[in-house]
């Protein structure tokens, strides 16, 4: 059994390192479309998707095969909904909005906060149905 989560482990970061190692054409300043969306689903640093898998493994009943190939598509969907400074600021924005007091206002109030927030349950919802994720 020990063997299996370490196969299942090992096989989660070579996924999750393979999503984040992605090349780009560097030799044409112009990018295409196709060329520029790629660049936007891969600007998320490998260590914040492999922080996000283990996170919504954990959060879906533990490492298996099914929930680590549904939570590292959930995060690539997300990606491809939100480039990664506007999905950190909007992470940040959810977790302290519940910040009691004047503090918290700065974080619940603005309608920066407002916005982002809402893109990103919008991002988390599409990702989920077409990720699988249960």
């Amino acid at each position: 059994m020990k063997k299996n989560k370490t196969h299942l482990l090992i096989g989660l970061f070579t996924m999750v390192a393979m999503t984040g190692c992605a090349t780009t054409d560097k030799a044409t300043s112009e990018k295409t479309p196709e060329q520029a969306q790629v660049a936007k689903v891969n600007d998320y640093p490998t260590r914040d998707r492999v922080e996000y898998v283990l996170n919504c493994v954990a959060q879906h009943g533990g490492l298996s095969y099914i929930t680590q190939y549904a939570c590292g598509c959930k995060i690539d969907k997300i990606a491809e909904k939100l480039n990664f400074a506007e999905y950190e600021t909007a992470r940040t924005f959810s977790m302290l909005k519940s910040t009691p007091g004047e503090a918290g206002g700065v974080f619940r109030d603005p309608k920066q906060s407002k916005d982002l927030r809402k893109q990103l349950k919008e991002a988390e919802a599409h990702a989920e149905k077409q990720c699988f994720v249960k």
